[in-house]
């Protein structure tokens, strides 16, 4: 999704350049995980740093997919620590049926506290990348963080010697990977569909 940053993927101009996730675009198949792992998922509560814009866009794209798929969805918006407290008393309170994690540095340096959370109230959680599930959440699907990462510093490279930003194309994941733990599904009284698991890139034992 295009938020007016650059003029192009192809040529973004100015001095912007480097990587992007198309995780807004990633929000409808997220969901439609979660409801294939539970059925009977009505209401899914997300969990996002309110304070950055581009985590507020991911939130809006769920929304959008939240509408299609006819579910609802409990917004939990957090600006920083103590307000995961709040949310989890509040989800305490008024259950969904899963969580969705949205990450950027605030959730990720919390997100031991999300598996605690998520541990004790059996909440079935969907991450958006693989190293989330390593650690011990439920699912994810997006692309490979490490290479993310990898790809990013192939850009610094290249900027170093003196390319322009200007001239470097913004590059898109080819690739999308679905992680299972079946120890948390396990932990969580849960039954992944085998048909799911035959679908996962990776499962976690």
């Amino acid at each position: 999704m295009n938020i007016g940053l650059v003029a192009s993927l192809s040529r973004p101009g100015g001095n912007v350049t480097g990587l992007s996730d198309e995780a807004t675009e990633l929000s409808a198949k997220r969901l439609e995980l979660l409801q294939e792992v539970m059925p009977s998922t009505k209401r899914i509560a997300v969990l996002w740093n309110v304070n950055d814009p581009a985590m507020t866009s991911r939130y809006r794209e769920i929304e959008k997919a939240a509408r299609i798929l006819r579910v609802e969805i409990q917004p939990f918006g957090v600006r920083d620590p103590a307000d995961f407290d709040e949310a989890f008393s509040t989800m305490s309170r008024e259950r969904p049926d899963a969580l969705l994690l949205v990450t950027d540095s605030l959730t990720s340096v919390n997100r031991k506290r999300v598996f605690d959370f998520a541990a004790a109230r059996n909440l079935p959680t969907m991450y958006e990348y693989g190293f989330l599930v390593r650690e011990g959440g439920l699912m994810s699907y997006g692309p490979d963080f490490d290479d993310l990462l990898r790809r990013v510093a192939v850009y610094v490279d290249k900027i170093l010697r003196g390319a322009k930003p200007s001239d470097l194309p913004i590059e898109l994941p080819t690739r999308y990977y679905f992680l299972v733990n079946l120890k948390t599904a396990k932990d969580l009284g849960l039954a992944v569909p085998p048909s799911l698991l035959l679908r996962a890139d990776e499962t976690v034992q």
